[in-house]
């Protein structure tokens, strides 16, 4: 009878595990959709659709949160971080592309791996935005966010510590560094173009002026 109620109480721990994780599994795609839907429309600045969305994830990662409070270590499983860590990519997102300061692991209320991968993916979100800048040529704003993605990357390559740790960063890291190379270059050929462009402009201005000075040639002698 001893190792029945035993068995018993196990069994019982196990249902509550086991629904809580459901849950979280359901609470946790609810996250991560309403974070996606935030950053595509922070892109096609739908400002109001953006707050709605920031709104939805901050009260789904709150859920998220409270729910699993009794159970750390459903909480620190990889679905629930990498949830949190699409919450940081998209708050972090939409701060920058308002030119806002980016909110901290404290008032987002995530811990340190989950917001330093979330900060990690952020420099492709920025590339996206800078690259649809430069389809309409060379601008202030696009250098602005290659300067944030500048920052950003030379932030995480001073994070040295084992995967375990870090949950990864350090790949995160390498591909993020080869993101923002890449789209260092972009901004450059297209600060090259626009200079030339100009350079033909102001050539074809001259010439015209020119030919404008010149007399016609029933005026000559």
């Amino acid at each position: 009878m001893e190792l029945e109620s035993i068995i018993e109480q196990i069994r019982r721990d196990f249902d509550s595990r086991s629904a809580a994780r459901d849950s979280a599994l359901t609470q946790a795609r609810q996250l991560t959709r309403a974070c996606s839907l935030a950053i595509r429309a922070a892109h096609r600045r739908e400002e109001d659709v953006v707050r709605e969305r920031l709104s939805e994830a901050r009260n789904l990662a709150d859920a998220l949160r409270n729910s699993l409070a009794e159970y750390p270590d459903l909480f620190y499983a990889g679905y629930t971080q990498d949830a949190l860590k699409e919450f940081t990519e998209a708050n972090i997102v939409c701060a920058l592309f308002d030119a806002r300061p980016m909110p901290t692991p404290q008032e987002l209320g995530v811990e340190s791996a989950a917001y330093l991968n979330g900060l990690a993916e952020v420099v492709g979100e920025l590339r996206r935005r800078v690259m649809d800048i430069l389809r309409h040529g060379y601008s202030d704003e696009a250098e602005r966010l290659m300067n944030a993605m500048d920052e950003i990357y030379s932030a995480l390559i001073t994070i040295d510590y084992p995967d375990a740790i870090t949950s990864g960063l350090r790949r995160q890291t390498d591909l993020a560094r080869g993101i923002v190379e890449k789209t260092r270059g972009d901004i450059t050929f297209s600060l090259r173009g626009g200079h030339l462009q100009e350079s033909i402009e102001r050539l074809l201005r001259r010439m015209d002026d020119d030919s404008a000075r010149r007399p016609a040639s029933g005026e000559r002698g």
